[in-house]
């Protein structure tokens, strides 16, 4: 029998003490930071500074590309990590877009323009609650694992903003009126809630011989984001957009696949 305050409890504090290492806490910083911008997007979209409120939230979606595979590496993931990652996400690419675009161009829809702001905060919430249920989730065949069900947070926030980033670049009313405004949004808020099947880049591998071009090919794409920003974010959108039915192809096919391979499996099985 131990006491309060006794030996074996001061043990176990010095263990849980001893066993946060800074590796640990770098993810969860950069979530933060990722938080930190989303919000601070919605204090520039206040301030009608357009452009900066959308660099804000790519910001934020690069600090929440980092975040996760810095975990990854630094064996630093945790369930704590996890669920801050989800309400950073559900801040920056639901809450801050959805706010930024009623403030630009859906307040002049009146209730259908905050209804369409809330419908993407809710569907972007569904859609993060979905992902998280599926981590739980142990018996899915590891092929799933390369595809997201619908389109992720981040790219959901670019789609919705893509009126905006068209803004910057051509001088038409049409681009800011609620009713263009409106579409990107609702046909966003449907791909992030439906079942399509999105690839998900993470486990990809690149051969030795193509790592220098890779990188070549990063520093290109970096140095056009730099230098023409929002042509770059614009042609970003239409080659993820592009993609969508190629991803649905290649879970079509590998879903195919392994059903053929079950049922060839389960025909050579001897009979009792």
């Amino acid at each position: 029998m131990t006491f309060a305050g006794g030996p074996s409890q001061r043990q176990e504090r010095r263990q849980r003490l001893r066993g946060l290492h800074i590796n640990r806490m770098i993810p969860n910083v950069m979530t933060l930071l990722a938080l930190a911008a989303g919000l601070s997007a919605i204090r520039l979209a206040l301030q009608e500074r357009w452009e900066h409120a959308v660099l804000a939230i790519l910001v934020a979606g690069i600090l929440d590309g980092l975040d996760g595979r810095i975990a990854r590496i630094l064996k630093g993931a945790t369930r704590f990590g996890a669920e801050l990652d989800s309400l950073s996400d559900f801040l920056c690419f639901g809450v801050a877009p959805a706010f930024t675009l009623y403030l630009w161009s859906l307040q002049r829809a009146d209730r259908i323009g905050w209804g369409l702001a809330l419908l993407l905060c809710i569907c972007c919430a569904l859609r993060l609650a979905r992902f998280n249920a599926d981590l739980d989730e142990e018996n899915r065949p590891l092929w799933t694992r390369n595809f997201f069900t619908g389109v992720p947070s981040p790219a959901g926030a670019g789609l919705a903003l893509s009126p905006m980033v068209l803004s910057f670049q051509i001088d038409a009313a049409f681009v800011r009126h609620p009713l263009f405004v409106g579409c990107f949004v609702l046909v966003t808020s449907l791909l992030l809630v439906s079942r399509v099947r999105t690839f998900t880049f993470k486990k990809v591998r690149i051969a030795q011989r193509w790592v220098l071009p890779a990188m070549l090919g990063v520093g290109l794409y970096l140095a056009l984001l730099f230098s023409t920003p929002w042509s770059t974010l614009t042609l970003t959108m239409v080659a993820y957009v592009a993609s969508i039915p190629l991803s649905m192809r290649s879970y079509e096919q590998q879903r195919a696949l392994l059903a053929g391979s079950e049922a060839d499996a389960a025909a050579g099985e001897p009979r009792r």
